[in-house]
């Protein structure tokens, strides 16, 4: 069963595109990654699924509901969560605060919201040791728990990540790596967008190499791994 289902998506701005002719189909419980170079089109995919594109065309479904339809503001209702590149937290307020403001689409079951904040604590030990410590202050892997904290808050069934480990060291990133596979197998489906390829493939189970968007490439990630193509663009093997 398809979660997710983007047909003959076009995209631009101001009249420039940046997507042409994207088609994805994702299915419920799996982990895909969308890989290729700066400025291949990667965070206008995710952007255009969360509506944030302002011109687009062609369909893009999440479980049979029409995205294209509804107004940025009430897409995190349907169930989907957006972790942007460069994070986007709040950081005169505390680590807390931030992770509470992503449950606010479950405001309405205080025992869900408070179940899911300590699932998070659970998850990243150092956010509960900082809870009341403001975001701002914290290194760039703790904002980074942060920001995809923030979004579980919601309790996902899509998890949406632009460049999560942008900016942060080899050995965050490794427990960047451990975090992603340990999201996905409690259930939830994650579309990863990465500039670090051995990074998503080493964690998807499938990829679309996107280029100067469109998607010219796509496989299982195991068989893109070992693509001499990929290996020589982006490996620099």
């Amino acid at each position: 069963m398809n979660i997710l289902e983007i047909e003959n998506l076009e995209a631009s701005y101001d009249g420039i595109p940046v997507l042409s002719n994207i088609n994805i189909k994702i299915e419920k419980g799996s982990f895909v990654a969308v890989i290729g170079a700066n400025t291949a089109g990667k965070s206008s995919l995710l952007k255009s699924i969360s509506g944030l594109m302002p011109h687009l065309s062609g369909s893009i479904k999440f479980e049979e509901q029409n995205l294209t339809a509804l107004k940025p503001h009430e897409i995190p209702f349907q169930g989907i969560a957006h972790v942007p590149e460069g994070r986007h937290i709040f950081p005169v307020m505390n680590v807390r605060e931030n992770l509470l403001l992503g449950g606010f689409v479950k405001k309405d079951s205080a025992h869900e919201v408070t179940n899911n904040l300590d699932t998070i604590f659970n998850m990243f030990p150092k956010l509960k040791e900082r809870s009341n410590q403001l975001a701002g202050t914290l290194s760039g892997g703790e904002q980074q728990m942060v920001a995809i904290g923030r979004a579980l808050m919601s309790s996902p069934k899509l998890l949406l990540l632009d460049e999560p480990s942008h900016g942060l060291a080899p050995k965050i990133v490794q427990e960047l790596h451990d975090t992603l596979l340990k999201i996905h197998s409690s259930g939830v489906t994650i579309l990863l967008v990465e500039q670090n390829t051995k990074l998503a493939l080493s964690v998807a189970n499938y990829a679309f190499v996107l280029q100067t968007g469109k998607i010219v490439l796509e496989g299982p990630s195991s068989t893109l791994l070992n693509d001499s193509r990929i290996k020589e663009a982006y490996l620099g093997i």
